[in-house]
């Protein structure tokens, strides 16, 4: 096999599997002990959101430091880091689960930017968009089994099987991770360029400056906001539904998430064009997986199923297309830290999901809530327009 599929990239794709896997098991685990210790909704929101939101507060950063330091040694240091986070998941209640997400929030920055980053340069432009959605695959195939294992410790009663589950993936990621850098040269720190830290910041202006990164930016912000709702809260809203069930729910979406970007990988636009008709689809297909989800509590667990597989093929869809697009149209000069900076968006949105979702849940019901994301959808629809094909190759 060759290029996405060649033995390197496969290597690459395995330690992405094994290290979200823990936040597979820790999407549910999380609401449901907050929710059992007496927590509101907002606490729970915040906790959850601490993970992406210093990932995204860091993304911006990961691409240079990587550069400066190397991939191998800062992924690495990461898997360190990351075991420290998990292994704190063992002995502590929700405020050491706070300081926990904020460590894997950090290692996400950097483990993420270093893998991306090294399929965009690696590949060539046909074979982008299929290596972006691979890696994306592998990330979300722990949502098909984490959710069921999570929900099963959970009813067992039994916390030491939570922080065996956590002790058993902390050792494995390390141990793959670490195999799989094996042998890599060290690589020669880059040198430092006089007012590189004040180029990284001016570069936060281009977000509203470069309208494919404005527009980029803002479709991933509010989607995210939507899936981030999803992450935080469906545990807490199947169980107040006669037949819901959360693993089922999110298994079902990791299951359409990862069937379509396996068998559409090769369909998703690489050609540097912004596809209108395309993203607009798949922004009508999250609002109405919201619509669904919301109307589920008063239809039944038919309109919530469906939900769930509508909600995974938005979220398949809408990242790789995005981020493959901007490979092309982004100056290629600052194209990593740009890049860093539309991930950074994606980070924050699943984020506030939590955040800003949360006190609306327990001001009004998750229905309601559901209900609110749907309407967001609905605006990301016309906002996706846009009546001029653009091809601008990046320099």
């Amino acid at each position: 096999m060759k290029g996405a599929l060649s033995w390197p990239f496969l290597r690459l794709y395995l330690l992405t599997l094994l290290y979200f896997s823990a936040n597979a098991i820790l999407n549910v685990i999380i609401p449901l002990k907050g929710d059992a210790l007496g927590a509101t909704n907002t606490a729970i929101g915040l906790v959850m959101g601490a993970y992406l939101f210093t990932t995204m507060l860091l993304r911006p950063w990961a691409g240079h430091i990587i550069q400066k330091y190397g991939a191998a040694q800062v992924l690495r240091a990461i898997l360190l880091v990351n075991g420290l986070a998990l292994i704190l998941y063992t002995f502590t209640g929700l405020g050491g689960y706070f300081v926990a997400r904020m460590l894997q929030g950090v290692c996400t920055a950097f483990f993420s930017m270093a893998l991306q980053l090294g399929i965009i340069d690696a590949l060539p432009d046909k074979d982008r968009s299929q290596g972006i959605s691979l890696y994306s695959l592998c990330a979300s195939m722990p949502g098909m089994i984490g959710p069921l294992l999570a929900l099963g410790i959970w009813q067992a009663g039994d916390m030491s099987l939570f922080a065996a589950a956590m002790t058993a993936l902390a050792i494995l990621t390390g141990v793959v991770g670490f195999r799989a850098t094996r042998g890599e040269r060290a690589e020669k720190p880059a040198a430092a360029q006089p007012g590189q830290g004040a180029a990284m910041l001016q570069s936060l202006g281009q977000l509203v400056k470069n309208p494919h990164l404005f527009k980029c930016s803002v479709l991933m912000l509010a989607a995210s906001v939507v899936f981030g709702a999803v992450t935080a809260f469906i545990p807490l809203y199947a169980a107040q539904m006669k037949d819901g069930n959360a693993a089922i729910y999110l298994m079902l979406q990791a299951g359409a998430l990862v069937a379509a970007r396996w068998l559409w990988r090769k369909r998703i636009p690489s050609d540097g064009k912004w596809h209108s008709a395309f993203v607009m689809g798949t922004m009508a297909m999250l609002a109405a997986a919201a619509q669904c989800t919301s109307l589920a509590g008063a239809g039944g667990a038919a309109l919530f199923y469906t939900g769930a597989v509508l909600m995974g093929i938005a979220q398949a869809l809408l990242y790789p297309t995005l981020t493959t697009y901007l490979t092309f149209v982004l100056p290629q000069a600052n194209r990593n830290v740009l890049i860093g900076l539309f991930i950074a968006m994606a980070d924050l949105g699943v984020s506030l999901g939590g955040v800003m979702m949360g006190p609306v849940a327990d001001a009004f019901s998750y229905s309601f809530m559901y209900m609110v994301c749907a309407i967001l959808g609905g605006l990301l629809v016309i906002f996706a327009y846009e009546r001029r094909q653009i091809f601008i190759r990046s320099k």
